[in-house]
């Protein structure tokens, strides 16, 4: 037990079988249609820590600011240092609900930084206009995407105000985030900012995972 901080470390089974002392976590946050099993990507990434996924329920910034503050205290009660991982939608949710959290660091990957413009940029796209959206109160796009009047509202009445050192990764070719708009971010929160040429908003490629694995260690 480490009197000094009066959290107990954490042990785990290393590759050769040797018993180490854990007592950092890093904890990955899924964006849309994830799962927490996206989690074991990181682990040879960060040797010196236990890596976990949360598996959360939240399907808006509300709900997340109830699930995920008391989650994420939990998930890290018995470690000393704290580093989250996250992707996307799920990084708007830890965004909006974990600022002042016990956070070393975080990494965010394609994340969602101003979800009003988003949600304006969808409508645009299905062309609804927000007198139709008030009226209506929801609207399913022919991609199947729904646009909720109650969500624009929420988020325009709770902009985001995150003090947690940060690095961010984007795509060239987000076509989630404008490069304007995830360089306001980075700006305003005093985060580092990397881009990858010809990335795109989901990275899943042989090319874009090469090239976020550099992006975490460089960064560490």
């Amino acid at each position: 037990k480490d009197c000094r901080k009066g959290l107990r470390k954490i042990q785990r089974e290393s590759s050769t079988g040797r018993r180490e002392i854990m007592d950092k976590i890093a904890v990955y946050i899924h964006g849309k249609d994830g799962n927490v099993n996206e989690a074991e990507h990181y682990k040879p990434l960060f040797p010196q820590y236990d890596v976990k996924g949360f598996d959360y329920k939240a399907q808006t910034p509300w709900e997340a600011k109830k699930e995920f503050p008391s989650a994420i205290r939990s998930l890290c009660k018995e470690y000393e240092s704290v580093t989250l991982i996250a992707n996307s939608i799920g990084a708007y949710f830890a965004l909006h609900s974990l600022a002042g959290q016990r956070i070393e660091k975080a990494f965010l990957i394609s994340p969602i930084v101003d979800m009003e413009e988003l949600i304006i940029q969808m409508m645009a796209q299905a062309g609804i206009t927000e007198g139709e959206l008030e009226k209506r109160k929801e609207i399913y796009t022919s991609c199947g995407e729904k646009i909720s009047w109650e969500y624009l509202c929420y988020v325009r009445k709770n902009p985001l105000a995150w003090n947690i050192p940060t690095e961010v990764l984007y795509g060239e070719n987000d076509y989630m985030t404008s490069f304007e708009t995830i360089s306001a971010f980075a700006s305003l929160t005093g985060a580092g900012l990397t881009v990858m040429k010809g990335g795109e908003h989901w990275f899943h490629t042989k090319e874009q995972m090469a090239f976020l694995d550099a992006w975490i260690k460089r960064s560490q």
